[in-house]
């Protein structure tokens, strides 16, 4: 398996689409501090081909796939392998409860030549070719099936775990024998003894059951199987005497059955004639026909004469003129007759209207010329309360004058001043001025009373006049259309006349609908007595039709009675002549019956003689005993088929059981395992001698004595060391050669055919020193230059990376980490 390119988004701390191209890539280094994330590159190809990872602990640490707060990762591998290019795809995603789950998980055969650089353009995923497994358990077989290597082999072939080869080189004896075990996958013995075991368990259980059918199946030996087919024998000796007196009782019985019928066929004839019988009341149904028909002409008539009277008395309502339009006269005359009293009463009112009008007119006329004088006499008072408030200052100064002094307004020598008179004279105008107010107030109060009194008046007059007038062109119309017309009791006689024959119309239309309900009704008496009489001469017919076999005689269909008197007489003397034959049969029957009873009891006889029971089918009775005696030896023949191969069945369990326990106890023995170790070491350090010796230039051979790893230096004429004794670059090369040994045998153990064309070492070599780091580095450039596989290695010493010419450089920050290839 050799990878091309590998894609990861959201995987562990790749958060981030992360793309790392192999292409070409025969010799590289994954660097990069530690914890950038170098080893989760190789947990990428691991995931993406087996779904889990060996630092996970298996498909339970599947949520460590997921980069921190991501629900989805998704890993995308494209690597080749014997030849063909694949695709393998795996996503992992968090549901809603935080359950993490494989999602999809896909490989596919990609066509030859197919460019990955196209990936980059969004392909669709049937764009990758063909589907080899769409699920994670079609997955599992198809990976197997393509890479040649389990999950346990891969990372012990293609991905070496760090330090595991370095212990297994220093590792004690016992402790390198159980290394052994668990990657050479030599438990699987132990497997096959306990399946070997089981499998013994199940032969002696199968065994067991075996024998118990066994037990179960007796009465098959040659003495059975000989009393089987003699009954077969006998029983088909029975049928055929069964079988040839049958025709014989057939026969028998056929006769007696024709004799039967024929009797029967007598008694039936004579049973049908012997029920002939006029119906009673026949004479009456036709009577009753006739009754109703001359009842049903009656009501015809008289409906006639109603009908004839009805239309008489439409004739006269109609010469007796329009109801309605008298109806109209007459109401108007009544109406005239009302607007003329309410005429006289609206003029009389009209006047005693314009009268108070009148006198309405002129008090309002007296008030406003009295309200007049009373503004007047207001005026006259405020000039008054003027001059007095003029006459009271005057006297106000008086007081203040002095005999001989200046007048303090005229500036005049007042030679004598007057007397100030009592009281004041405004006081009595502000009296007189107040009722004088009083006065006015009083007399508009008078005039806006009258005034309304007569606007009152004046709309009454209006409405009096308008209705008087309106009164008047009614009473006009009245008496136009009146003009002319008959008097209004002659229109009263005539509306009475048109009642009376209104009424006498309605009386005359009630008698004919009575006539008409009785006509009805007797119409309905005539169906009834008429279908009375059909239903007469259907029952005669329908007598008459059962009796069509015997050629009964022809019916006077005008007369029921005496069709049926002669219809019973015929039907009499037919029942008398065939009375007459009836011995003769009944004698006839009971001979065929005997004859039928005699073959039965002698059939009867042949079925009793081989243990069979007597039956109505004796041919039957007699089949189902042969088949039963032929079933019995069916059944016989199966058991001792059965019985035969049960014996054989047991002998192959018996077989299984030893065979299965020999190899049990064989794989019980310790010996087996320490042989099986013995070669497997052997193999092991052969293979990693050879390669140590390529890696070496010649220098070292490795080999093992009672379980420890020794080397053979030709350096130093060939001397034998303990492998502890290496420095650090030459145990980096015992390790990686026992690794590479390792890997061929695991593959050579592999159920498919291996492709081991890339391997990856995710050692730690930062411990070595530089001479050591140097022959490490020296190392693995001539691993590369064989060009039989690609190499990559996992490390963070700049020192090894730098001699390596493809380097994958990983770096991370505080959202992902990111892979970036520089050198060649």
């Amino acid at each position: 398996m050799r990878p091309i390119r590998l894609d990861m988004a959201g995987f562990t701390v790749f958060r981030d689409e992360t793309t790392v191209d192999f292409t070409d890539a025969d010799f590289f280094a994954l660097v990069g501090p530690t914890g950038s994330g170098k080893s989760t590159v190789l947990d990428a190809i691991c995931f993406a081909l087996y779904g889990t990872v060996p630092r996970w602990g298996g498909t339970r640490g599947l949520a460590n796939a997921l980069a921190p707060s991501t629900a989805e990762a998704r890993v995308r591998l494209v690597f080749e392998s014997a030849g063909a290019r694949y695709v393998a795809t795996r996503v992992v995603r968090r549901d809603g409860r935080g359950n993490v789950k494989t999602a999809n998980a896909g490989l596919q055969l990609m066509p030859p030549g197919f460019d990955v650089t196209k990936l980059d353009t969004g392909l669709a995923p049937e764009d990758l070719g063909e589907v080899v497994a769409g699920t994670p358990a079609e997955m599992d077989e198809a990976v197997l099936e393509a890479v040649g290597l389990p999950y346990e082999q891969f990372t012990s072939c293609v991905v070496l775990p760090q330090g595991q080869f370095a212990d297994f080189l220093h590792a004690r004896p016992a402790t390198r024998q159980q290394i052994l075990v668990n990657l050479l996958d030599l438990g699987v013995y132990e497997a096959v003894q306990k399946r070997a075991t089981a499998r013994a368990a199940q032969a002696e259980a199968k065994l067991e059951a075996v024998d118990q059918l066994l037990a179960g199946l007796t009465d098959v030996d040659d003495d059975t199987l000989d009393r089987a087919t003699a009954q077969v024998d006998r029983m088909r000796e029975l049928a055929e005497a069964v079988a040839a007196a049958v025709p014989e009782l057939e026969g028998a019985r056929a006769a007696a059955r024709e004799a039967t019928a024929a009797l029967d066929a007598l008694d039936g004839e004579l049973t049908v004639l012997g029920a002939v019988r006029a119906p009673d009341g026949v004479a009456e149904v036709a009577r009753a026909v006739t009754a109703a028909r001359a009842d049903a002409e009656a009501a015809a008539d008289a409906v006639s004469l109603a009908e004839e009277r009805e239309e008489k008395l439409r004739g006269e309502l109609a010469a007796a003129g329009d109801e309605s339009a008298l109806r109209v006269r007459l109401t108007a005359y009544a109406e005239r007759e009302k607007l003329t009293g309410q005429a006289e009463t609206v003029r009389a009112a009209l006047a005693a209207a314009d009268a108070e009008h009148d006198a309405a007119v002129r008090a309002l006329a007296e008030a406003r010329a009295a309200a007049e004088r009373a503004e007047e006499e207001l005026a006259a008072a405020f000039l008054a309360h003027e001059e007095a408030k003029a006459t009271d200052q005057a006297m106000a100064l008086r007081s203040h004058l002095v005999d001989g002094a200046p007048c303090p307004v005229c500036e005049q020598v007042v030679a004598g001043v007057p007397a100030v008179p009592a009281g004041s004279a405004v006081a009595r105008a502000v009296e007189a001025g107040k009722a004088a107010r009083a006065a006015s107030d009083a007399a508009k109060r008078v005039v806006q009373e009258r005034d309304v009194a007569a606007r009152e008046l004046d709309r009454v007059l209006v409405q009096a006049r308008a209705g008087q007038e309106h009164l008047d062109a009614r009473l006009a119309e009245l008496d136009g259309q009146l003009a002319g017309a008959a008097s209004a009791e002659a229109l009263r006689e005539q509306l009475a006349e048109h009642a009376r024959l209104r009424r006498a119309l309605d009386e005359a239309g009630a008698a004919v609908r009575a006539g008409r309900e009785a006509a009805r009704r007797a119409r309905g008496a005539v169906d009834s007595a008429e279908e009375r009489l059909r239903a007469a001469w259907r029952r005669f017919d329908g007598t008459r039709d059962g009796l069509a076999r015997f050629g009964p005689p022809a019916a006077d269909r005008d007369d029921l009675a005496g069709a049926w008197a002669a219809l019973t007489e015929w039907a009499g003397a037919q029942a008398r002549r065939r009375a007459a034959e009836r011995a003769g049969l009944a004698a006839a029957v009971t001979e065929a019956e005997a004859a039928a009873t005699a073959v039965t009891e002698r059939i009867a006889g042949v079925l009793a003689g081989g243990g069979l029971p007597a039956a109505d089918d004796p041919v039957r009775v007699a089949a189902v005993a042969v088949e039963r005696a032929e079933a019995d030896r069916r059944r016989l023949l199966e058991r001792r088929e059965q019985a035969a191969e049960l014996r054989e069945q047991r002998a192959g369990h018996e077989r299984q059981a030893q065979v299965a326990r020999a190899l049990a106890g064989h794989l019980r023995a310790n010996n087996f395992e320490r042989w099986l170790l013995a070669e497997a070491l052997d193999l092991l350090v052969d293979g990693a001698s050879r390669i140590l010796r390529e890696l070496s230039g010649g220098q070292y051979d490795l080999v093992h004595d009672k379980g420890e790893f020794f080397v053979v230096d030709h350096y130093d004429a060939g001397l034998r060391r303990g492998v502890r004794t290496l420095s650090g670059g030459e145990t980096f090369q015992a390790s990686l050669a026992l690794a590479l040994a390792l890997s061929e045998q695991l593959a050579g153990l592999s159920t498919t055919a291996a492709s081991l064309e890339s391997i990856v070492l995710d050692e730690g070599f930062g411990t070595l020193d530089a001479a050591t780091l140097d022959t490490v580095a020296a190392t693995l450039e001539n691993l590369a230059a064989k060009g039989d596989r690609m190499v990559g290695v996992v490390t963070h010493v700049p020192a090894l990376a730098e001699r390596i010419p493809v380097r994958f450089e990983v770096r991370k920050d505080a959202r992902s980490a990111r892979v970036e290839r520089t050198g060649r």
